[in-house]
């Protein structure tokens, strides 16, 4: 286990290890960071399905996995949610914003995702995460290259400036191919969703169906610019 570092050292520990766990299995990746981090590591999941719980359960039963409640989730998200904690040995920690839905349409207008999309991200999305990865060391997401042109350089295990904090992309390399038959090897729990039309699962107001040969992602914040909600960068 990594003893007390600096933010210099573990930037450091984190560009090494993205460099020499390049091609690493998604379970060794998890494992080193285990091995470095002990308790102080955690995954986030948007609960578009349970593979990244899953592999990290594998690697510490327990393990806490953050779930953001923005308020304008679909009900099949949250079942998901459900459902993971009921299944899986994980510890379930759901997050949510300062305001509630009500409160901030009190204090910036109804339908601010329509109006302002990246400042009602920030305030349901970029804010609760970092103040619930505020007491960790390191954090893991399911960020994949393929997914979209801003992913494509994701490396494995990299220094994620904006929280001072190891994150690691342990499918950063995965195709849709390797998800899929990870998710039947294991029985992964996915998202109804997305056997109804949806290519990727976001809040309800920002995710539509996508049509046959649209990008999995085109159905979230459609007809904008916007293609990141500000977690990962």
């Amino acid at each position: 286990m990594v003893a007390v570092a600096t933010r210099e050292e573990l930037r450091a520990l984190a560009e090494q290890a993205g460099d020499e766990l390049e091609g690493a299995s998604a379970l060794e990746i998890l494992s080193w960071a285990d091995e470095q981090f002990d308790s102080a590591w955690c995954i986030a999941s948007s609960m578009a399905d349970a593979v990244l719980p899953h592999l990290a359960s594998r690697v510490r039963p327990g393990v806490d996995v953050l779930f953001l409640d923005t308020g304008y989730h679909f009900a099949e998200t949250i079942g998901t949610r459900d459902a993971v904690g009921a299944t899986l040995p994980v510890t379930i920690k759901t997050l949510t914003p300062k305001r509630t839905v009500a409160e901030q349409d009190a204090s910036f207008g109804a339908r601010l995702y329509e109006r302002n999309p990246d400042q009602c991200c920030a305030l349901r999305k970029v804010m609760p995460l970092r103040e619930g990865l505020s007491s960790y060391t390191a954090w893991a997401s399911g960020l994949r290259r393929d997914e979209a042109v801003t992913r494509a350089k994701t490396r494995v295990v990299e220094w994620d400036e904006g929280r001072s904090m190891v994150k690691l992309n342990p499918i950063a390399a995965w195709t849709q191919d390797d998800v899929d038959a990870y998710i039947t090897e294991h029985g992964v729990i996915v998202n109804p969703l997305l056997f109804d039309g949806y290519g990727s699962v976001g809040c309800a107001p920002c995710t539509r169906r996508i049509a046959a040969g649209e990008d999995a992602r085109a159905g979230r914040w459609a007809g904008l610019s916007k293609i990141e909600c500000g977690l990962h960068s």
